[in-house]
């Protein structure tokens, strides 16, 4: 066990505080590298401490998607929503606060945070679905709005309640997930006749507020040693599709020439230099898929039209082998080209050198 693993299993258990797992990283980070090199700026998330996680999580599964089925078919969505939700909360008593496993509670809280929402808009507007209102495909009825904002308000407080409650990570960005479908409901009671543009230009920009609040979790622990790097790791998750998906689908929207692809691919090497400033690789997994895009395009332009799809894939991939190779020594030479005052606030895992 390396000595980042040892102080976020200390913290979990109560023996230490956060700030002062903090404090013993900054003094390990002064004491030199780690027994591990593969600690060395590794971006770790716990998904499963052992198989029983995943064993569970099926068992969740198939309770909570059953009762589901069976209580909305019987009770109504408002009703069955709430039938999940409590449940989803009760399970989350045993599995989350007292035998603290991993996936079960992503899935649990997660769970819990869509059913609240919603419990709360079928109860305003029977027609809402959640999956339409993630979507932007929702009727811009008023009914629809209202129930869209009220359910987001409602489900962004019981998520703070949650959070309060079991401490699990991805509570914060569920939690501010939900904030953000009820932006999007906001702006449609305000502008009802706003277009694809504008929705676009409201993810990108709720997208960078998510990734600041992800940059000041992670600031305020540059050793990753404790649960705010994990909250951190889910709102970069959350942040990367918000921010990449609109800029670079309305840069793709207006063409498929080279040189529509020349740009996407120089953002993408953009978002591959913000990556390694901040060692999140979520950021740039994100525009994955357009740079698969605009290397097809290229690759037909150059005669080979019949492979584009295939090579496209094949560089693609190979770029991503070698970035992963090299990670660490990109962001050291990265690193060293920023202003010290500035490279010293960013993360450091224990063993960074």
């Amino acid at each position: 066990m390396d000595d980042s693993d040892f102080l976020q299993r200390a913290v979990a258990r109560g023996i230490v505080s956060e700030a002062q797992a903090a404090a013993l990283a900054a003094l390990r980070r002064e004491g030199g590298p780690a027994s591990s090199d593969l600690a060395d700026e590794d971006e770790r998330v716990r998904f499963v401490t052992g198989f029983s996680d995943i064993f569970v999580t099926i068992g969740i599964l198939l309770v909570l998607g059953t009762t589901a089925s069976l209580a909305t078919a019987r009770l109504g969505p408002s009703a069955g929503s709430a039938l999940v939700a409590g449940l989803a909360w009760g399970l989350a008593e045993l599995f989350s606060r007292r035998r603290r496993m991993a996936l079960p509670s992503i899935v649990l809280l997660a769970a819990f945070v869509g059913a609240a929402f919603m419990a709360v808009g079928s109860a305003i507007s029977p027609d809402l679905r959640f999956w339409s209102v993630v979507t932007g495909r929702t009727a811009a009825t008023e009914a629809g709005v209202l129930a869209q904002i009220w359910a987001a308000l409602a489900a962004g407080a019981l998520a703070a309640l949650l959070y309060r409650r079991f401490r699990v990570p991805i509570t914060v960005a569920a939690g501010v997930a939900i904030l953000v479908v009820g932006a999007f409901g906001l702006l449609d009671a305000v502008r009802p006749d706003w277009g694809g543009a504008g929705r676009s230009g409201l993810a990108a920009a709720l997208g960078l507020a998510v990734f600041a609040l992800a940059m000041r979790f992670d600031l305020s622990d540059p050793g990753r040693v404790t649960r705010r790097t994990d909250i951190a790791f889910w709102l970069h998750l959350l942040a990367a599709p918000l921010i990449v998906h609109p800029v670079l689908g309305l840069i793709q929207a207006g063409g498929t020439g080279p040189a529509t692809a020349s740009l996407v691919l120089a953002l993408v090497w953009v978002l591959a230099l913000v990556a390694l400033v901040t060692d999140r690789r979520a950021i740039l997994v994100s525009g994955l898929v357009y740079a698969s895009v605009a290397l097809g395009t290229l690759i037909r332009e150059a005669g080979f039209a019949n492979g584009a799809l295939p090579y496209s894939l094949l560089v693609l991939g190979l770029f991503v082998l070698a970035l992963s190779i090299a990670w660490k020594d990109l962001r050291r030479l990265t690193l060293r080209a920023l202003p010290p005052s500035l490279a010293a606030r960013l993360p450091h895992p224990i063993g960074a050198r």
